[in-house]
């Protein structure tokens, strides 16, 4: 009877430390979550006031180039020596960027400032999200998805009506320094409450695979950007940096293999869920991130809306993803299954990709909302499942590198997916621009494609830009929705493996005795 008593209290302190923890690791959640709305709503007056229309996708490209980068160190070093360190670093970096992306003047500082913003943001998902796994074992995580997704809900909510009001009443440039006091707040508070458990293991960092990794992965970003836009596809740069992306990649592989300390160990790869999880995370954030960024250009140009109301003309979507994530927490608590979930996502993400390529000049909004409500419900089913497979599938110990490993997936998808459509959607912008008006360049016509600037010209020439923006967009899409569809193909080869219960290895071994950290 005492034993029974005396786990009743332990597990009782543990949960009363994670809910006393939870706030802070949500608040970097949200800081991470409305960075990305929060400026994807304000992109449009940003080109107009800084130009560089073809430069739009590298604001976004930039950030997330170099949170792919550094996502999986950020996880690695959370293992070797406790997330608080590295969360909280990251959360001063993250601040430092945004400081400076306020203060921007020309759009190439702001790509740079937008990148070294992306150093801090690495961290700040992965590290929020290991912490919950390193607290809870994977049966009782489902739990906590609801606060995380209530936490999400605010920022998704919140983000693009925050970043459209300010936009449209103070300058874009606030859309950064909103980031301060949230940012403020996280660190404060994780800094007095967060005390991590981690595992007894030898520290040694694979500064090589770092550095590997990062040349591999800019030299993707660079031929997915320039290759068949502003270099042809057979030019020596372009052929040189295929060249440097194969090498640096078999590199990696070969340096992983032999690694003391690897940053994204190859033997987890061996587990049939957790790389069918990772080839999902990539397509998922190639078909997202990559389609998403040029939505409110569309809103705020053809559809006539302001920043606020191409908020709102988000929530749709918000609310889906938000809705069903709690939804399927709920299940997998309850029930401890999952495989359904991912299948039934893909599905329907297949289908609202497919409806969003219907966006045209006359679409209502109404119709356009229905459309992001559906693709949200995909979202929701595959966004938080993804993550919680993968913990699932590997030891304790690699816990970091398990987050970080799905995040870089995810990102480094998002990035590439950000670089083709940016390419895919000027040129089909160019090719209607020039059939519907001959001879009159895109910048000639639409300046730097301000919103306001363009419900200004006459209006032949506005209405062929309006056609040309919604072909752009549905291009975007058409090339996603194959994305989508294999995410389902893959879903249906996930085994179901029950969700431990306990923070043993997947194999039941108990994992190495712990040691409290700061």
């Amino acid at each position: 009877m005492a034993e029974i008593e005396q786990a009743a209290e332990s597990q009782f302190k543990a949960k009363r430390e994670i809910l006393i923890v939870l706030p802070g690791l949500l608040l970097a959640l949200i800081l991470a979550m409305l960075d990305q709305l929060v400026v994807s709503t304000a992109l449009p007056r940003i080109v107009g006031d800084l130009g560089g229309l073809n430069h739009l996708s590298w604001v976004v490209t930039a950030y997330v180039l170099a949170s792919t980068i550094t996502t999986p160190l950020y996880g690695k070093l959370g293992d070797l020596y406790g997330r608080k360190k590295w969360l909280m670093l990251s959360i001063i970096i993250f601040l430092a960027g945004s400081a400076l992306s306020g203060l921007s003047h020309s759009m190439d500082q702001l790509i740079i400032f937008r990148a070294i913003q992306g150093l801090g943001a690495g961290g700040l998902m992965v590290g929020a999200i290991a912490a919950i796994g390193d607290l809870v074992s994977p049966r009782e995580r489902g739990q906590y998805v609801g606060y995380m997704m209530a936490a999400m809900m605010v920022a998704m909510i919140a983000g693009p009506l925050v970043g459209g009001y300010i936009t449209d009443t103070l300058s874009w440039r606030w859309i950064f320094y909103i980031n301060m006091p949230v940012g403020g707040a996280a660190l404060i508070y994780i800094g007095a409450t967060l005390h991590m458990r981690k595992h007894r293991i030898q520290h040694k960092i694979d500064y090589l695979g770092a550095a590997v990794l990062a040349i591999g992965a800019s030299a993707i970003v660079l031929v997915t950007t320039w290759g068949g836009s502003q270099y042809a596809w057979g030019s020596p740069l372009i052929v040189f940096l295929i060249v440097v992306a194969v090498l640096a990649t078999a590199g990696f592989i070969w340096v992983e293999l032999w690694a003391a300390e690897p940053i994204l160990p190859m033997h987890v790869f061996r587990n049939r869920n957790f790389s069918l999880v990772s080839g999902m995370s990539f397509l998922l954030g190639l078909a997202m991130f990559g389609a998403m960024t040029f939505l409110p250009l569309y809103q705020q140009t053809v559809q006539h809306a302001s920043p606020t109301v191409s908020g709102l003309l988000l929530i749709p979507m918000m609310l889906g993803s938000t809705v069903t994530s709690l939804i399927s927490g709920r299940v997998m608590v309850r029930t401890g299954r999952y495989k359904a979930l991912p299948i039934i996502g893909g599905a329907v993400m297949t289908v609202g990709m497919l409806l969003l390529t219907n966006l045209g000049p006359n679409t209502s909004r109404l119709i356009s909302m229905s459309y992001f409500l559906i693709f949200g419900i995909g979202m929701g089913f595959l966004m938080q499942i993804t993550t919680l497979i993968a913990q699932n599938s590997v030891h304790p110990k690699d816990m970091g590198v398990a987050s970080s490993s799905r995040s870089f997936f995810q990102q480094i998808g998002g990035s590439i997916g950000v670089s083709i459509f940016g390419v895919v959607f000027t040129r089909a912008l160019a090719s209607a621009m020039a059939s519907r008006l001959p001879g009159v360049p895109v910048q000639g016509s639409g300046g730097q494609l301000n919103p306001q600037t363009v419900q200004n010209l006459p209006v032949a020439v506005r209405d062929a830009v309006f056609y040309s923006i919604s072909h752009g967009i549905d291009s975007v899409f058409i090339w996603a929705a194959p994305a989508a569809a294999i995410v389902f193909g893959l879903a249906w080869l996930i085994k179901e493996v029950p969700l431990r219960t306990t923070n043993d290895a997947p194999d039941g071994r108990p994992a190495a005795e712990p040691e409290l950290v700061a």
